[in-house]
């Protein structure tokens, strides 16, 4: 936080706007993981667990902002702040290793997912629900001066992006029923799953902001 007292209002804000992110990723990672599973999607799995594993970090600046809402330091959150960043960060890489597997196995066999309805319901679902997030944390984190906060917005920027990109390859699969759209979304998805598992660590390492996902 910046140095200045803060509104508690202004805080009670905050903390409602990261519980509905979570909420939200909470839903954007059970219903994608499922129809992935259903039809055989490597970039619904690869936008899925990129979710689950982001729940983590909104987690981390929950935690961060009741700490703040109480009045305690945020000395003590700082060291679990850096672990957490570290395990999203590393989760990320590794994720991203196995989705560029996964798609190119895909590639190679010409492996042909199912058309799915709920992928595409939530892929178009988080590219309207995600910047109305990210508009929410941007002026919150404004009104407190949260530099953590305004980094998770930036993740959420990510998320919508990756939204997009999902919501692409699945449309063309089920309108044109090219079988390699999903295994191509799946490797654009990568691209910003590295770039929020790099910052990730770069935040564990005292060079980044502390938001332990991505940059502003």
């Amino acid at each position: 936080m910046a140095g200045r007292a803060v509104d508690g209002r202004a805080l009670r804000s905050g903390i409602a706007v990261e519980w509905w992110s979570i909420a939200w990723m909470t839903v954007e990672a059970v219903v994608s993981l499922a129809a992935a599973l259903t039809a055989g999607s490597v970039a619904l799995l690869a936008f899925g667990a990129d979710s689950a594993i982001e729940i983590v970090s909104a987690a981390v600046v929950l935690r961060r902002l009741g700490l703040e809402q109480g009045g305690g330091s945020a000395a003590r959150v700082a060291t679990a702040e850096r672990r957490a960043s570290w395990v999203t960060g590393v989760l990320l890489l590794l994720l991203a290793g196995w989705v560029v597997g996964d798609a190119a196995v895909d590639l190679l066999r010409h492996v042909r997912p199912e058309a799915s309805a709920p992928g595409l319901a939530i892929a178009a679902a988080s590219t309207v629900v995600m910047p109305w997030i990210v508009r929410q944390k941007r002026c919150v984190a404004a009104q407190i001066g949260s530099i953590a906060l305004k980094a998770d917005a930036a993740c959420g920027v990510v998320c919508a992006y990756m939204a997009a990109t999902l919501l692409v390859g699945l449309v063309v699969r089920a309108a044109f029923g090219w079988w390699w759209a999903d295994p191509v979304a799946a490797l654009g998805i990568v691209y910003f799953i590295v770039r929020e598992g790099w910052e990730a660590i770069e935040a564990a390492r005292g060079r980044g902001d502390g938001c332990g996902c991505c940059g502003s």
